[in-house]
């Protein structure tokens, strides 16, 4: 079947709406299209001048229709890998940026018409958790906004609590406004019911929130006008996927309509149009699965409809000033106590294995970091030269006026007793004195929080990279928990009926008393791979056997509740399963790779990002309980070994959140487990 250049045109009431939406530009925006299906989100984002960036379908018949029809319009998709077959192996950081997220997440889970399992149904791989994959993406990502797609049911699913913790994790989590409607298809333009909840939020928007879904619109055709006939429905049913040819008075009928006096079934020609495809759109599939693909699309002029309004809304919100204090969380504090006692002291001091100060010190010339223009320059004992890197402007201060032992005293106390994100005065005098107005001073992408100019009578190093972690919070993390981490065992030699039981074990050591129910009943854990490639190929630079290492360590943690490193290793010593597994020499081989893995993880690699074996810093500032600071650089990089090797250890994050601890029954109708792996100092 030849490929068309698709024609929008639907008759004048569509032509005229195309016309005014030429004549009315928004700007250009990119957008990313996950669980796309046949492309209804793509049509109509194209329509407003977008750009897709990055799609994501598993369905191989609905990949081949997207394809078909989208490769002339959005041929970057196709030259480039940016049209992925299963979410769960897309490494957020390596998505092209994007403006807007579009995503018509499984409905399946919520719906009236399925098993309504929610964010548990792992029988169909895991369309029930998958937002959580959205949800990471937009952590990562960071958009300018988000417009998901879901069945209505999904306001009511499980008394209210699944909405209430996708509505938690948007607002709360990620720091997103939320708007969501009951949307029908009828409601703009289109002859069929098709209730659908549209989910909309924003990242920038200040306490005066006013987007508004836009008012209602008459039909633009009828059924009539869809069948070429007097059709005794004026409006549709709403179109689902299977259970075609049921009786013309069966409550549950939806594709068999009265025209012309005969009852006719419908075909996909029919649900094309009233789902708002074009007539050029075509289906180089069966009518079967055309249908089915349709069944399963978005109600295209709707999505367009409320997208316009989106898109003039994101693009209004960059002339706002956000109404919002300065507030920061006990992390982004401490980096700044760290900044400002580095300026007060002009040295950093030397740990030792365990977190004591020792005799050896570096004296401190400059202060700043990859995120800031501005050079603090430690001219003499009382006198701070700041220096804007870009214009060269100087401004000079006296240290003592602004920053004393009291003073950061004070502040260290203020960090302590702070909740969530808070604000802290006297930090914000110091903060407007120096010129720094960053929120963070690192970011997700970068090791070095800090950069220093160091020298003492052996060396002397410019732009010397520094991590931050602070003890004034909770324990801080060394490897966070995400996506990124989940590791994959196959589940040998038990039976598929054991799903149900085994996920809805609840107890408060539900993983543990998972893996043993598994044991119970025969099954077997089988080590397959780090479920992203990318952290696969960054745990082989530092070791071919480190993947395997790490399955072998996560297994004793969940299983046995084993969490510091060095008593994993103990452990795995010890059992001759796991030695199998590894394959290792002896008790200090394995330490030696256990001890360069944790030095690569503080100074070298993401879980999201290639590493191309360097080091982005060369050591860390440990901010103590006290507020005093030690630092560790790879001068003396076996205590820095040392001291991660007996103060880490493994940590239990969000089972939910991050999509792990389930039995999951792929397509290969094989069993599956995961296990996240999240690092924290102790």
């Amino acid at each position: 079947m030849k490929q068309l250049e698709l024609d929008y045109s639907f008759g004048e009431t569509e032509s005229l709406d195309r016309q005014y939406l030429q004549n009315t530009a928004l700007p250009n925006f990119k957008f990313i299209d996950l669980f796309a299906g046949i492309g209804g989100f793509h049509l109509a984002m194209h329509e407003l001048g977008g750009e897709c960036v990055f799609a994501s379908e598993m369905d191989r018949y609905a990949r081949s229709t997207y394809i078909h029809n989208f490769s002339k319009i959005s041929p970057q998709l196709f030259e480039g890998d940016y049209f992925n077959e299963d979410i769960r192996k897309v490494v957020p950081e390596e998505i092209p940026d994007f403006d807007l997220l579009c995503a018509g997440f499984p409905c399946q889970p919520f719906s009236q018409a399925g098993y309504k399992r929610g964010f548990n149904d792992v029988h169909n791989s895991e369309r029930g958790n998958l937002f959580f994959n959205i949800a990471e993406i937009i952590a990562t990502k960071k958009p300018k906004a988000y417009f998901l797609e879901n069945v209505r049911g999904l306001i009511n699913h499980d008394h209210g609590q699944t909405f209430k913790l996708i509505r938690k994790i948007l607002e709360q989590d990620l720091g997103y406004s939320l708007y969501y409607q009951i949307v029908k298809a009828s409601d703009y333009g289109l002859p069929q019911l098709r209730p659908r909840v549209f989910i909309i939020g924003f990242r920038d928007e200040s306490s005066l929130k006013t987007f508004g879904f836009p008012p209602k619109k008459p039909l633009k055709f009828n059924m009539s006008d869809v069948w070429g006939g007097l059709c005794s429905r004026e409006i549709g049913f709403t179109l689902r996927v299977g259970g075609r040819g049921s009786p013309i008075n069966d409550r549950r009928n939806w594709d068999s309509y009265l025209v012309d006096g005969v009852v006719r079934q419908l075909t996909y020609i029919q649900a094309r149009k009233m789902q708002g495809f074009p007539d050029s759109f075509e289906f180089p599939v069966s009518p079967t699965q055309a249908i089915k693909q349709l069944g399963n699309s978005v109600a295209v002029d709707a999505v367009k409809a409320v997208a316009w309004n989106v898109i003039s809304y994101m693009n209004s919100l960059k002339n706002r000033q956000p109404n919002m204090k300065p507030q920061k969380n006990k992390g982004e504090w401490s980096e700044l106590l760290a900044f400002v006692r580095t300026l007060a002291e002009q040295k950093i001091i030397l740990s030792d294995a365990n977190l004591q100060a020792t005799k050896n010190c570096f004296k401190v010339n400059k202060v700043t970091s990859q995120n800031i223009e501005l050079d603090f320059l430690l001219v003499d004992k009382d006198k701070l030269e700041i220096v804007n890197s870009q214009t060269g402007q100087t401004k000079v201060l006296a240290i003592s006026s602004l920053i004393d032992e009291k003073v950061l005293n004070d502040l260290t106390i203020a960090i302590k007793n702070g909740r969530r994100t808070f604000s802290i005065p006297k930090f914000e005098i110091i903060q407007n004195a120096l010129g720094l107005t960053v929120v963070k001073l690192g970011n997700s992408y970068q090791k070095a929080d800090i950069i220093l100019d160091i020298e003492n009578e052996k060396i002397s190093k410019i732009n010397e990279g520094f991590g931050i972690k602070s003890y004034l919070g909770g324990k801080p993390t060394l490897f966070n928990a995400s996506g990124n981490t989940n590791f994959i065992f196959k589940i040998e030699n038990l039976g598929k009926d054991k799903i149900d039981q085994i996920n809805s074990i609840k107890t408060r050591a539900k993983l543990t008393d998972r893996i043993k129910e598994i044991e119970k009943y025969g099954g077997k854990f089988k080590y397959i791979a780090p479920e992203k490639k990318t952290l696969e190929y960054n745990l082989k630079m530092v070791d071919l056997a480190m993947p395997r290492i790490i399955g072998s360590i996560l297994l004793a943690f969940y299983k046995n509740r084993i969490s510091a490193i060095s008593k994993i290793v103990d452990y795995i010593h010890e059992n001759t399963e796991l030695q199998k597994t590894i394959q290792y020499e002896d008790k200090d081989w394995l330490i030696h790779k256990v001890k360069q893995l944790l030095v690569d993880i503080l100074l070298g690699f993401f879980p999201g990002s290639e590493w191309d074996g360097n080091y982005n810093a060369k050591g860390t500032i440990i901010v103590k309980e006290t507020g005093k600071q030690v630092v560790f650089h790879i001068i003396d990089i076996e205590s820095l070994k040392s001291y991660l090797f007996n103060n880490i250890r493994l940590d239990t994050p969000s089972t939910t959140r991050h999509r792990y601890g389930k039995l999951i029954l792929e397509s290969d109708q094989n069993l599956y487990f995961k296990l996240n792996l999240q690092l924290r100092f102790q």
